[in-house]
C-alpha cells in the first residue's frame, strides 16, 4: 500500500486533522487555506508545499474518509462472510454512509464537495465508490457465483438495487421518518426488501459464500486503490 503523506509529515497531518475539523464545522464553501494553516499552527506556504489548491487538500481528505469506510465494510467481511449477501451488506452499505458526513456528501448530487470534483478521473473514482455502485459490483460477483437469482437482466437488478439503496438513504437520513410509519428498524425493512429482489429461497451453501466475499473483497480492495492514488497524486509536485 501507498503510504500516505501525513504519515512522514507531522505538519501534512496537522494540515490534515484541522482542515477537517474546520470543514466539519463551517463547510467547504466558508474554509480558507489562511484558516487552515492557522488552525495548524504553519504558514499558507506550508500547506502549498503539500497541496497545490485548496480543491486538491479537500478532495484529498474526502478521499481518505471514503477509504477508511471501504476498509472497514472490509474487515467486516473478513469477520463474516455472510455480510456480503444483499440483505446484510444493504444495511452495511447504507449505514457506512449516513455514519459519515464526507459520504454523505459525496452522496449528495448538489454538495459543495461534489463541486470541486472537476477532473473526470476524480469523479470516476469517486464514483465507483458510492453505496449503490458498490452494491451493483457486488451482484454482477454473486451472480457469477450463483449466489443471487439469475432469472432477471443483470442491468435491470442493478437498477433495481441502486434505486431502492438511493430512495432507503433518502428516507432513512431523516430520522424521524421511519416512525410516522411505524417502523422502529429500517434497516431491517431494507434488508426484507432487497432479499426479496435479488436473492434465491434458499440460502447459498458455506463454501460458495466464502468464495464470494474474497472476490468482493477484491473488487473493494481495487476501489480503494483506486481513491489511494488520488490521494497520492494530490500531493504538490507529484502528479
Amino acid at each position: 500500500m501507498n503510504r500516505l503523506i501525513e504519515h512522514d509529515s507531522v505538519k501534512a497531518a496537522r494540515i490534515l486533522d484541522s482542515a477537517r475539523a474546520l470543514v466539519l464545522e463551517h463547510g467547504v464553501r466558508k474554509v480558507t487555506i489562511a484558516e487552515i494553516a492557522a488552525a495548524a499552527g504553519v504558514g499558507k506556504g506550508t500547506v502549498y508545499l503539500y497541496w497545490e489548491t485548496k480543491e486538491d487538500l479537500f478532495v484529498g481528505l474526502a478521499a481518505r474518509e471514503v477509504l477508511g469506510c471501504i476498509e472497514a465494510i472490509n474487515d467486516q467481511i473478513a469477520q463474516d462472510p455472510q455480510c456480503i449477501l444483499p440483505r446484510r451488506l444493504s444495511p452495511l452499505l447504507i449505514r457506512t454512509t449516513l455514519g459519515n458526513p464526507w459520504m454523505r456528501w459525496l452522496w449528495s448530487e448538489d454538495s459543495a464537495l461534489r463541486q470541486l470534483l472537476h477532473r473526470p478521473a476524480d469523479q470516476e473514482r469517486f464514483a465507483e465508490a458510492t453505496a449503490s455502485a458498490m452494491g451493483g459490483a457486488v451482484i454482477s460477483i454473486l451472480r457469477d457465483c450463483g449466489i443471487v437469482r439469475d432469472d432477471l437482466p443483470l442491468p435491470r437488478q442493478i437498477y433495481a438495487l441502486h434505486s431502492v439503496l438511493v430512495g432507503f438513504a433518502t428516507v432513512m437520513s431523516d430520522v424521524e421518518g421511519a416512525g410516522r410509519f411505524g417502523i422502529d428498524d429500517p434497516e431491517a425493512a431494507l434488508a426484507d426488501t432487497v432479499h426479496l429482489l435479488l436473492e434465491r429461497p434458499r440460502d447459498p451453501a458455506a463454501r460458495d459464500v466464502a468464495k464470494a466475499a474474497e472476490a468482493v473483497r477484491n473488487r473493494f480492495n481495487e476501489i480503494h486503490d483506486n481513491l489511494l492514488g488520488l490521494v497520492t497524486v494530490g500531493a504538490a509536485g507529484t502528479r
